[in-house]
């Protein structure tokens, strides 16, 4: 099991409150990066996506409004990671470490993988 985690979280998302209590079930206390409070920086987010074998492309949230009005659709790798950083609410959630490794929790319960 592991013995640390840290989880990259948004308390008004469900996916990421049952990530959190998954991980609190399995023993283990968090610590909780409210990241848009909180933002990541690019190198940060970059070595996060990195960990987790993402690209920017697959991880942001294409439903957000900020997507569209940034006409994001046509955007390269770069320029998205770039928006990301800018508007940490494109970032999808809960992005989660251990010493097991980096996932995005999507589903929830693919957070057990590295608990």
């Amino acid at each position: 099991m592991a013995t640390k985690a840290t989880i990259y979280h948004n308390q008004r998302c469900s996916t990421s409150r049952t990530v959190l209590a998954l991980i609190e079930a399995a023993g283990i206390t968090p610590t909780v990066v409210k990241y848009l409070e909180t933002p990541p920086s690019r190198d940060g987010l970059r070595k996060l996506l990195d960990d987790a074998g993402l690209k920017p492309s697959e991880a942001i949230r294409k439903k957000e409004s900020v997507y569209k009005e940034l006409g994001l659709a046509q955007a390269d790798e770069d320029e998205l990671l770039d928006a990301m950083v800018e508007n940490p609410i494109l970032i999808e959630r809960p992005i989660v470490v251990t010493d097991k490794g980096t996932v995005l929790a999507r589903p929830a319960e693919s957070v057990r993988e590295i608990l």
